[in-house]
């Protein structure tokens, strides 16, 4: 009961002073029969509650915003995607969402981000919805009953998808809205379901504290730990493979996209997965598939005819089809979720123009060329107006969820990756043989071979071979792989449409990094690709 009114006068001191009823904490089993009683979602055989979040079933980086204030304005990088937003604005925007909130039956559930005791983060999310709560459940570290007795948040969340803001009054692009205000420690979320909005945000508030103030690197990847206790860290930007390849049976998972790197080594941020599920496969994915089950939440699937069997080739709602799942329902998982410093990093970028190959090994400086890069290739039919492979560059394979400038980030990476004599491998999880349409590609089993290969020291003792336009060292054997594929050039039936390919896409490198050659070291700038140079 003290608890209680602890709680309830700590949620009158930030505006929602009489909502309609509050729930705590409540357990996933709970949230999941209010979703249901609701009727904002069902249940899929496996147990999974399947929600549709509505209109938007991805993130809208165009509608996030950081608050300017003494805290942010000398420090954030100012650009297309961090946003500033105006402190007088904010507070007017905030006291409707609170308002609004006040009129509701909300879900409260108080949790922690960082494995690592030392950069522990307390945050209390708010949510208009039970399945977010759930999804908030999921996918951040629980506490235990004796610590919610006496928790202080450092970080609160309002989320209030069905609030939509008026763009005209409240200074917001469209009516949703996603902002973060560091000065007063909170970020509102508001007229989008989509729970990702969520998670990112966090991870931009972990993004921004912890490098600035705390001098410890934040990684937009996933980790895991061999039995020798050798640390892998992968990264990669959405649909490269990040979540699947870091789901190793042979391996314990650390976690599957947001860490940090400290002193102490790696750490999971959060206490569970979000993982694509559009053409999941327990063949493909076995960890994955049958981490589906009770307690995980589906977002915008579909089901077989007259079935509650989900149809995972269904992408009617959306091809960003996902689900999210307590860490714990992975089989393998290092617990806690922390490791020593990595001895491996992989770079994972799906090309689609075909011509990267399938691994390389990086030296220091195109580790930092292409860390800054962040490459991947969008294919056609992913987003309208996409008719042909399209490069993306996202600096840190996350430029989305980093406040600081790039070069922040990728000197704390080459600072470590040198202290701790890391090895650092390109691996291309796209297509070979062609181009997207014509090529087709990479086998799983293939990437799992070479990234095997590289952990378990396969590929210390082969010849490696300087590919020409990217500079890239590419070796000659890899067990488990046909030798052909090692070299992209010799996939393709026409040699002439591979260089012209291989130009166009090193033209885009080159092209991208014209904004950070100021700041670039000159082993960074040796690293550019070689446009037009070709065997």
């Amino acid at each position: 009961m003290a608890a209680h009114k602890a709680l309830l006068k700590s949620l009158s001191a930030i505006g929602i002073g009489h909502p309609k009823s509050v729930h705590y904490n409540l357990l996933p089993e709970e949230l999941v029969e209010a979703t249901l009683n609701k009727k904002q979602g069902m249940l899929a055989d496996t147990g999974a509650l399947c929600v549709e979040t509505g209109k938007f079933t991805g993130r809208s980086p165009k509608d996030r915003f950081i608050v300017e204030d003494e805290v942010t304005r000398e420090r954030v990088d100012w650009n297309n995607i961090n946003k500033p937003f105006s402190r007088t604005a904010y507070d007017s925007l905030r006291e409707k969402v609170a308002a609004y909130l006040n009129e509701r039956e909300i879900y409260v559930r108080d949790v922690e981000a960082c494995a690592d005791p030392e950069y522990r983060t307390p945050l209390r999310v708010i949510t208009e919805y039970p399945w977010s709560n759930l999804f908030v459940h999921n996918m951040f570290l629980k506490l235990k009953p004796e610590a919610l007795h006496e928790f202080t948040p450092e970080w609160t969340v309002l989320n209030a998808p069905g609030f939509e803001a008026d763009p005209a009054i409240d200074g917001t692009r469209q009516p949703n809205f996603s902002i973060i205000n560091f000065g007063r420690k909170e970020i509102l979320v508001g007229g989008s379901g989509y729970t990702g909005e969520i998670k990112k945000g966090v991870f931009s508030v972990l993004n921004f504290e912890l490098p600035a103030f705390r001098d410890l690197l934040t990684m937009h990847c996933s980790a895991n730990i061999g039995q020798d206790e050798d640390v892998a860290v992968f990264f990669g930007l959405s649909g490269t493979g990040k979540t699947t390849l870091s789901a190793d049976p042979e391996r314990l998972l650390i976690g599957d996209d947001e860490h940090g790197w400290g002193d102490n080594g790696v750490f999971n941020f959060e206490g569970g997965c979000y993982a694509k599920t559009i053409d999941l496969t327990r063949e493909k994915e076995p960890e994955i598939y049958d981490a589906i089950r009770h307690g995980a939440i589906l977002e915008n699937i579909g089901f077989f005819p007259n079935t509650r069997t989900v149809d995972y080739t269904d992408s009617s709602i959306t091809l960003n089809t996902r689900v999210s799942y307590p860490i714990e329902h992975i089989l393998h998982i290092a617990q806690p979720s922390m490791g020593g410093h990595p001895q491996n990093i992989f770079f994972l970028t799906a090309d689609a123009f075909g011509v990267l190959p399938p691994v390389s090994r990086l030296t220091p400086g195109q580790a930092m060329y292409h860390f800054i890069s962040g490459y991947t290739a969008k294919v056609a039919g992913t987003e309208e107006g996409v008719n042909e492979p399209e490069a993306t560059f996202s600096a840190c394979f996350g430029a989305p969820f980093m406040p600081l400038p790039p070069t922040t980030y990728a000197a704390m990476l080459g600072e470590r990756m040198e202290k701790y004599g890391v090895n650092v491998w390109l691996i291309n999880t796209g297509w070979s043989g062609g181009a997207y349409g014509t090529g087709s590609r990479i086998k799983l089993k293939y990437t799992r071979a070479m990234i095997k290969a590289a952990l378990n020291g396969s590929l210390e003792g082969v010849r490696y071979e300087q590919e020409p336009v990217f500079g890239l060292n590419v070796p000659t054997a890899c067990p488990g792989v046909p030798e052909q594929l090692l070299h992209p050039r010799e996939t393709w039936a026409d040699a002439a449409a591979y260089d012209k390919k291989a130009h166009q896409l090193a033209e885009a490198f080159v092209k991208n990094f014209v904004k950070f050659e100021a700041q670039a070291s000159e082993e960074m700038l040796a690293a550019s690709p070689k446009a037009g140079s070709f065997s």
